[in-house]
């Protein structure tokens, strides 16, 4: 059976779901997104992903085509629709079709379109295995905290992983790490201190990120958030990634080298664990 998604009004089955070939989204990338996560057929930490929605809409001058409290309607009809228990729901708002110009249009209609993927998240492969991950140089344009659909420099970085064996790739700039393809990314000092990028415009503000660490804060584990460099994964106990799809994820090798003892480390399971409990229990 194929998916219902939702397109500018209407649930239609996949197949079927159509945009305009003058869809800004699809001629300039002008648009924005967000991925929330659905464990149990419940939506996790959607109000924070709405929130960096609007954020993200402001920042590029653009509107959403029904209310916030709309779009939790669709996304709610569209698990229902889909009998979605475990995986994600995709959303993008574009500034909508019109003759092509790079000017934005002053009549355009938003445009808003949602599907769901189904995932095994809560006991994901990688999360037992742990990821390999190795470097590349961050093309990206500067305003990384914005969730635009734009995302041929973070493809191009997940296809060199593939290229060279990997799961995925990290992105540095002036010898420190930014983040990663898809992922916030962090590593566990020796002493034991949790370290990962400040916010800022050169990394999306992720809300797993926000979770996790508010998480390390509780548990008393130690956080400090600054640039690292690439020495330092190599140098490190542990490292992992957050987002919404693969929660607390451990990373094992970096550029062909081990992390620690090359496994999945005691205190990233141990935050893997907590991010999943509070999830199952909001």
């Amino acid at each position: 059976m194929s998916r219902t998604v939702y397109v500018n009004g209407s649930y239609l089955p996949e197949e079927d779901a159509k945009v305009s070939v003058f869809d800004r989204g699809f001629l300039f990338a002008d648009g924005v997104y967000e991925v929330s996560t659905v464990l149990e057929g419940r939506l996790i930490d959607n109000q924070a992903h709405l929130v960096r929605l609007q954020r993200s809409l402001d920042e590029l001058q653009m509107t959403s085509p029904v209310s916030m409290d709309d779009i939790v309607t669709i996304q709610n009809e569209l698990i229902k629709q889909n009998g979605l228990k475990e995986g994600g729901l995709y959303l993008q708002i574009t500034r909508g079709a019109a003759d092509r110009d790079f000017a934005f249009p002053k009549d355009a209609t938003p445009s808003l379109v949602m599907f769901t993927q189904e995932k095994n998240l809560l006991n994901s492969p990688a999360a037992e295995r742990g990821l390999s991950v190795i470097s590349v140089p961050d093309i990206r344009w500067q305003r990384r905290d914005i969730k635009t659909v734009g995302l041929l420099a973070p493809a191009l970085a997940k296809q060199a992983a593939v290229v060279a064996g990997a799961d995925d790739a990290w992105m540095y700039e002036d010898g420190f790490v930014t983040e990663g393809s898809s992922n916030n990314a962090y590593i566990i000092s020796k002493e034991g201190k949790i370290i990962t990028r400040h916010l800022g415009n050169e990394i999306l503000h992720g809300i797993t990120r926000r979770a996790v660490l508010s998480l390390a804060n509780e548990a008393d584990m130690e956080v400090e958030e600054r640039p690292f460099t690439l020495d330092e994964v190599r140098n490190a106990a542990e490292a992992f990634v957050t987002s919404a799809t693969t929660f607390v994820t451990p990373v094992v090798s970096f550029d062909g080298e081990k992390i620690g003892d090359g496994k999945p480390g005691a205190l990233t399971k141990r935050l893997r664990q907590l991010y999943i409990e509070q999830a199952l229990n909001s």
